[in-house]
């Protein structure tokens, strides 16, 4: 059924028909877009039928032809097509105008000056007619410098109209709040953008002299004086030179007295001396190194009053003649510093080269001083009284306090309870002592001997310890170097010395 209302019925609600097989329902379109631009829909040839679309040129083929300019016989040329619209702050991003000017403050509270002339850089920026206006910064100016005027656009008359690109040139005068700016020059860029726009440049300008800062650039009066008389000139040429002397403190006539190494200090930049101790190790003194702190020494001082305060009040250059200078010191010589007599003995090199090169002096021999190397003393052990170990007797002589000999501990544990026994009889020249029977007892774990003589009844001798358990050395053993009897001493046959009197053969 057609989907067109009835010709000749209104389109009235009741009026029309719908065709039940339709699945489609939305809007028929009146637009296009082709290159960007929105055109009607072409009109469809009848109803219900697709456009003719066989011989027709293609999207690509019909944006050539825009593009191309045919040469014609006749008529006017088609004109190009028109370039594509770029803002404003596209086209004069990052383009700026650069001036270089001054402006003259005034300084009322200074006799010194009465105005100073501070230079400035005036920014115009073309993207949004802006102006800024920095300060270059100066050395030792004193002012805060950096940006005067932060970038903004600034009215040029009552009817606050900004200033353009346009008002600017070289040779004028700007007024920013309150505040008038001389232009004297501009860039390379700025001349050329001017030019191109048909504004004529005029001629650059010289900024104008500041009295106050041409004044404070003028070098500094100098003075010359005698060079034996600038300790000046003494400190900057001989500072951080010194001359060093290796010395000996003979205290030796006092009583307890003795000599002690020292190191003499020589300072060349103002004539003071120091003494620093030299310590050793173990020597029993406090570990002070300053002997004398640096200071100037009198050599030759002056008869003072009796009334003048020594005690409180210091030698000035009133009463000292003379002060110690390089040439009192010399290796090899004898020197009194405080009442107190040194002996110096060696220097180092930068001291010999001094003397040599400066005072002219012959090589510098040093001073043997070293002590001879003194013999120890051995020690010596008192003989072996008998009683107890050699051990124990040696322990009484290391230490005041004795302590016991160490015990071989792992060996007391593996050979613990570990006996050798063997039977023994005297060997003795007295014929009642030869039926005397003994046993001998080894024990592995401390390496000791007891001997044990069993009773025989009507035999004339008390049975019962012949020798306590201990430690038996062998012949011609002493305290510093035991020997004693160990398990491979003890064979069948073998004879034992436990008593100096008695041997013990073992059967």
């Amino acid at each position: 059924m057609a989907s067109h209302p009835v010709h000749g019925l209104p389109f009235l609600p009741g009026n029309t028909y719908r065709d039940p097989t339709k699945n489609a329902f939305h809007l028929s379109q009146t637009l296009t877009y082709r290159n960007g631009y929105s055109r009607p829909l072409l009109p469809t040839v009848g109803i219900g039928r697709e456009p003719i679309t066989a011989n027709q040129l293609s999207q690509a083929e019909l944006d050539e032809l825009s593009n191309k300019r045919p040469t014609l016989t006749y008529g006017q040329a088609r004109p190009a097509p028109a370039s594509d619209f770029i803002p404003s702050y596209v086209a004069f991003d990052k383009k700026v105008l650069r001036f270089d000017g001054y402006f003259q403050e005034t300084v009322p509270l200074s006799p010194a000056e009465h105005y100073r002339v501070r230079k400035v850089c005036l920014y115009y920026y073309l993207e949004d007619d802006s102006i800024s206006v920095v300060e270059p910064p100066v050395e030792n100016s004193g002012i805060p410098q950096g940006t005067f005027i932060r970038r903004q656009r600034h009215p040029k008359n009552d009817n606050g109209d900004p200033y353009h690109w346009k008002d600017l040139n070289v040779g004028i005068n700007v007024t920013l709040y309150s505040r008038t700016f001389r232009l004297i020059n501009c860039d390379k860029f700025t001349q050329e953008y001017l030019e191109s726009e048909g504004i004529e440049l005029n001629s650059p300008e010289e900024i104008p002299p500041d009295t106050y800062t041409e004044l404070r650039m003028e070098p500094e009066r100098t003075y010359i004086t005698p060079s034996d008389l600038d300790k000046l000139k003494q400190f900057l040429t001989m500072d951080r030179k010194v001359l060093r002397f290796f010395a000996l403190w003979d205290d030796s006539e006092n009583m307890f007295g003795e000599k002690r190494p020292v190191i003499i200090h020589y300072f060349l930049s103002d004539d003071t001396v120091e003494i620093r101790e030299v310590h050793e190790r173990n020597d029993g003194r406090d570990p002070f190194p300053v002997f004398m702190k640096r200071q100037r020494l009198p050599k030759v001082v002056k008869d003072t009053k009796d009334t003048f305060p020594m005690c409180v009040l210091e030698i000035s250059n009133q009463e000292v003649s003379k002060w110690y200078s390089p040439i009192d010191f010399t290796v090899g010589k004898y020197i009194i510093i405080l009442g107190r007599k040194f002996f110096i003995y060696d220097c180092d090199n930068y001291t010999r080269d001094f003397y040599q090169q400066k005072l002219g002096l012959g090589e510098i021999h040093s001073v043997n001083v070293q002590k001879d190397a003194e013999q120890e003393t051995v020690k010596e052990f008192p003989p072996y009284n008998g009683f107890g170990l050699l051990e124990d007797s040696l322990q009484n002589c290391l230490s005041l306090v004795p302590k016991p000999p160490r015990k071989d501990v792992l060996k007391m544990l593996e050979n613990d309870h570990k006996v050798l026994r063997y039977a023994a009889v005297l060997d003795s020249p007295n014929a009642e002592d030869k039926v005397r029977r003994f046993i001998l007892s080894y024990f592995l774990a401390n390496d000791m001997l007891s001997i044990y003589e069993p009773h025989v009844r009507n035999s004339g001798f008390i049975g019962g310890k012949f020798l306590e358990k201990s430690k038996v050395p062998k012949p011609g053993s002493t305290v510093e170097n035991p020997n004693y009897y160990g398990p491979k001493d003890f064979t069948i046959g073998a004879a034992v010395e436990v008593k100096p009197e008695n041997s013990i053969l073992l059967d």
